[in-house]
């Protein structure tokens, strides 16, 4: 399954969509099916003006971003804050060594936060490696690094480097709460991903106090053109569009109960 959705989500996501919907348009105008083909390449040309020219990517992940608000006020107690990998450049890592973040850092900033905060905390990191190679190691490993810099000691890590989808993230770590006897945790994890996250661990049997990060939209934001910005458009969709369809396929394979949890 994990090979499947890597594939997939190279041929579904927007850019990707729009550069095969309009060679196998040309191809098929080039031979007999001028009309097909003709639709087809409407329907690539529609799909990148939407992704480079218009608001869309932002809205729909703005949507994502405002089902979980963060505790307020905060807890007075937390037993463990889970954080979910992505944040750390392990291909980079590999080859130049160091630490190196990317535009997801804020879920470990913010986990670092918290450590501070509830010093009798216990830190769950979860995150392996998700490339198609698996030859890198993930977050849980360069988490260490990461906290004994700020003089968190590694006696308040539990290290989950197994897992590869959001999916294996939340099984994973509900095996190693029960192991390690853990509730009153909050999850960590980017704002427009919580909702999916939120999904998986309620099926899971674990109920977890949201706890989202990493905001991509300013909460403003509404439907229109933007002809400003195509770049930041284009990666906002992309990422809209895979947390969109996330969603819907673990909710129609029965790995979540609801469609949009909040």
């Amino acid at each position: 399954m994990f090979l499947v959705s890597k594939i997939f989500w190279l041929v579904a996501q927007p850019l990707s969509l729009a550069f095969l919907a309009l060679l196998v348009g040309v191809l098929l105008m080039l031979g007999r099916f001028r009309r097909s083909g003709g639709t087809l390449s409407a329907f690539g040309l529609a799909v990148l003006f939407v992704t480079l020219f218009t608001t869309a990517g932002s809205y729909f992940l703005q949507i994502l971003e405002d089902r979980f608000p963060r505790p307020t006020p905060e807890p007075t107690e937390l037993a463990c804050i889970i954080v979910l990998g992505g944040a750390f450049e392990n291909v980079v890592m590999a080859s130049r060594g160091g630490m190196e973040l990317n535009q997801a850092a804020e879920r470990f900033v913010e986990t670092l936060r918290l450590a501070q905060a509830y010093p009798q905390a216990r830190i769950l990191v979860s995150g392996g490696d998700g490339s198609l190679s698996g030859i890198y190691e993930g977050d849980a490993h360069a988490s260490e690094n990461f906290f004994g810099t700020f003089g968190i000691g590694s006696d308040r890590l539990i290290r989950e480097g197994e897992s590869r989808t959001t999916f294996e993230n939340a099984r994973y770590t509900r095996d190693l709460l029960a192991k390690n006897g853990l509730e009153r945790c909050a999850l960590v994890t980017s704002a427009y991903h919580m909702p999916r996250s939120i999904g998986l661990f309620r099926a899971n049997g674990m109920e977890v106090t949201p706890w989202p990060t990493d905001y991509r939209t300013s909460g403003k934001v509404r439907l229109g053109f933007d002809f400003t910005q195509p770049s930041l458009n284009a990666q906002l969709a992309t990422t809209a569009a895979k947390e969109w369809t996330g969603l819907v396929a673990y909710y129609l394979l029965g790995r979540t109960q609801t469609l949009l949890p909040r």
